[in-house]
């Protein structure tokens, strides 16, 4: 049985002004970040990709620490993922600057883990600067960097709020169980939106997707997982079990396949499918939960979100200090700063999702209490019931399926 929408906060105090990075063709877009990802994988075949064991296989030096002479970094971000205010500041970012001195370029650079992986691959691989010192990636692809030996280790005892308040169940992770190279910025869920004005009865499975009268004005994510798992599971698949492989997959591929070939599928993107809502190129799709909240601060209340009846995927997003930053502990000094509870309750009360940090929900009862029951940032075990982590892939999984979906997408 649906649950209907999920609660949203009706007074975001803010007015998006986001700007965005400019975005590749729909074709030039998968081939660039999924077919670099399969070469890579192909590369390094037994090395990444497997997860479960969270140590390095490559052997780079890391960039010698400026922190000291320099404080100038930069932060590397996805959109609409971080406090705002009219004028398009951000406050929190802003009392860290002024509290260090330390000087923070925050750059939203990230519109999908492929893609972003595909600009920075070659400095990576040579040990080189990458134009950023942190920044977020999903854990999947925060696995592949680690086993690659593409991240510098924490130095813990400078990261004292870190690892005091971290959230006990996103302490140990498979890719990285001591958290010796990532910490978590935000958790989600992939599921429903709609257009309310167009589609007033909302949605509810995702079977409504393939409804005709929205054919052509359908959209989903270019994250395989996300988009892949919350079809999966509408076919009764296990995402989070490991009782499931190719034919399971296949059987989606081809419903996935068929969609885009039928015209119902429209756009497959990653963070700018949010401009595909706005301006109604689409009025359903597959999305990412807190962006909706975001969306809908910045054109009034149109748009619903809702997790499927069959379940959404719930994903995170990790800080990584890439191997040739030469900003290590100013970079440490910012992400400790956002497990302040207080500053993490900011955060959240803007982004709506949900903070890994531990004495965010007594901090969010001062700041806005309203917010201490939104399910987008502090999910009660009935919400958290009906969303599943898509399993770790095994490195030949990763290369078939992320081609399997290539090629579909290809066709949109």
């Amino acid at each position: 049985m649906s649950r209907g929408p999920l609660p949203q906060d009706p007074a975001v105090r803010a007015l998006i002004q986001q700007a965005r990075m400019a975005q590749l063709t729909r074709r030039g877009f998968i081939t660039a970040g999924t077919a670099s990802m399969a070469l890579f994988l192909a590369a390094c075949a037994g090395k990444v990709g497997g997860g479960g064991e969270g140590q390095p296989a490559a052997s780079l030096t890391p960039g010698t620490d400026m922190s000291d002479t320099v404080k100038n970094m930069v932060w590397a971000n996805w959109a609409l993922y971080l406090d705002e205010d009219d004028d398009g500041n951000h406050p929190t970012l802003d009392a860290f600057i002024e509290r260090t001195g330390i000087s923070v370029k925050y750059d939203v650079a990230v519109d999908d883990n492929n893609t972003y992986f595909a600009k920075v691959r070659d400095q990576l691989e040579l040990g080189q600067p990458i134009g950023a010192d942190t920044v977020c990636l999903t854990d999947w692809m925060a696995s592949i960097w680690i086993q690659s030996g593409f991240t510098q280790q924490f130095d813990k005892s400078a990261m004292p709020n870190a690892f005091a308040n971290l959230t006990p169940s996103l302490q140990s992770p498979d890719f990285d169980p001591s958290r010796d190279h990532t910490l978590p910025w935000q958790s989600g869920f992939a599921g429903l939106a709609w257009n309310k004005e167009k589609i007033p009865n909302g949605l509810k499975s995702v079977d409504d997707l393939w409804d005709p009268s929205l054919k052509g004005r359908v959209g989903v994510l270019s994250e395989m997982r996300d988009t892949m798992g919350v079809i999966m599971l509408s076919q009764g698949v296990d995402i989070s079990g490991s009782d499931w492989g190719d034919a399971e997959f296949d059987r989606a591929i081809d419903l996935f396949g068929k969609q885009v070939s039928d015209g119902q599928i429209r756009n497959i993107k990653g963070n700018s499918y949010a401009d595909d809502l706005k301006n109604e190129d689409t009025l359903a799709a597959i999305v990412w939960s807190g962006d909706i909240t975001a969306i809908n601060a910045e054109v009034g209340d149109k748009f619903g979100f809702a997790l499927p009846d069959s379940g959404g995927t719930l994903w995170s997003d990790n800080f990584l200090i890439p191997i040739g930053s030469t900003q290590k502990s100013n970079a440490q000094k910012l992400i400790d700063y956002y497990y302040e509870p207080e500053v993490a309750a900011e955060v959240a009360a803007w982004v709506n999702y949900i903070t890994p940090v531990v004495g965010a929900r007594e901090a969010m009862e001062q700041l806005d209490p309203s917010q201490v029951d939104n399910q987008l940032i502090f999910p009660n075990e009935e919400t958290l019931a009906q969303a599943h982590i898509f399993r770790t892939l095994t490195n030949e999984e990763q290369q078939k399926y992320s081609a399997q979906f290539e090629a579909v997408g290809l066709g949109a």
